[in-house]
């Protein structure tokens, strides 16, 4: 049997980021993925280009039953060390909106960058490789792989969350969590587009394909960025943020044109120009079939001098203070994360280690810390990575 001195189960984001860490330290490490290829939710995110941080990351952009656990982890490897990392290999990078930094080329730079910086320091890697059961030994884990039994003194789980199946998401790690006794909050779908009833999604159906930046609002929670029509629902960067907050029941509230008071303009129209209609005026400020297609919902046809305040504001409404109940999202094949996970309660917030389980270690996506849209996952990924490198 094969004995090593650290086992990471997942070559994604943290798992390299840890294995890398932990490699340098002079651990004799092994990372184990059942995929065939490291790192492929890297490969295909950001559209091929790998939004990899943030330039605002700050544990204000993420979600736990626990919201200062990622505290301490984000302050000692920032989205700046990372920067850092990114630019010793030389791969060119650019700011795409709100802090978001994407590769000018391919995602598979910062692939072929963390499997460079494993090769370095040693870290061995197996990929087409499962993990059939894990055990717990007087000096640490035993675990029966396809490809073999191996031994450690320290296991690292870093196979992330349910979200993307496809791609041979599971909840393994949420299992071996409750192995060994430790607790895993709820998990559900997140940064996930919305699905509508079917009243609505017939009546919306013409607008499949159509973009507006909008504000998307659940309770006191706000977004202001893109939203689309689809042919399902709602989807866009908007929607994918406040899906995140949302839950089955709950209103969601969209403003179309947040920073236009509407009304004040509609009456401005009326008054220079009674004769043209709603749609018209709609028009120049959305698109035009979203435009036509409010004014048919409020049923205002005619001219604008012949309809009242009222009415007017009521057209307003309808593009700022739109309400509705999602029927629910497109689930996990879709989300781009798993919101909750392990219980942050049972793990040092420094090293990530399960205290009740000296050895044990959780990072990345299947802890219960998950960060809004636009490259905070990664950068929790890399921060709880670095952290459990440093001890593992």
């Amino acid at each position: 049997m094969k004995q090593v001195d650290v086992v990471v189960i997942g070559a994604g984001a943290a798992g390299m980021m840890c294995a890398i860490e932990a490699a340098k330290r002079g651990r004799f490490v092994l990372v184990v993925d059942h995929a065939d290829a490291p790192g492929e939710k890297i490969r295909i995110s950001g559209g091929g280009r790998c939004n990899f941080t943030n330039l605002n990351a700050s544990p204000r952009n993420y979600i736990s039953q626990n919201p200062s656990f990622c505290i301490s982890a984000l302050r000692r490897y920032t989205q700046h060390d990372f920067i850092a990392l990114v630019e010793r290999y030389g791969i060119a990078y650019h700011e795409k909106t709100l802090g978001q930094l994407f590769c000018d080329g391919s995602s598979r730079q910062i692939v072929d960058l963390l499997v460079n910086e494993m090769k370095a320091h040693g870290a061995m890697l197996r990929v087409n490789t499962v993990v059939e059961a894990v055990e717990r030994e007087e000096q640490g884990f035993r675990l029966r792989l396809t490809q073999g039994n191996v031994s450690c003194r320290s296991l690292v789980v870093a196979s992330g969350g349910k979200s993307i199946p496809k791609m041979g998401a599971t909840g393994f790690g949420y299992e071996l969590a409750q192995q060994f006794g430790i607790q895993v909050t709820d998990t559900r779908p997140a940064l996930v587009p919305l699905t509508l009833e079917p009243n609505l999604l017939e009546r919306l159906k013409p607008l499949a394909g159509v973009s507006v930046d909008a504000v998307a609002s659940c309770g006191k929670t706000q977004f202001p960025e893109a939203m689309l029509f689809t042919h399902r629902g709602l989807s866009g960067p908007a929607i994918l943020q406040i899906s995140s907050y949302w839950r089955e029941g709950d209103e969601i509230s969209i403003a179309m044109l947040p920073s236009t008071d509407l009304f004040g303009e509609l009456r401005a129209a009326r008054a220079s120009n009674g004769r043209q209609a709603v749609q018209t005026v709609l028009g120049n400020f959305l698109p035009k079939r979203l435009a036509q297609l409010i004014a048919e919902t409020e049923k205002v046809g005619g001219n604008l001098a012949d309809l009242s305040d009222k009415v007017l504001r009521r057209v307003s409404d309808a593009v700022n203070h739109w309400r509705f109940k999602p029927a629910g999202s497109e689930g996990y094949r879709t989300a781009e994360v798993t919101l909750g996970g392990v219980d942050t309660n049972a793990l040092d917030s420094r090293t990530m280690e399960a205290k009740a389980v000296p050895g044990l270690f959780f990072i990345g996506e299947v802890v219960d810390v998950t960060g809004w849209l636009g490259g905070y996952n990664f950068q929790w990924a890399w921060s709880s990575g670095w952290c459990a490198g440093q001890v593992a």
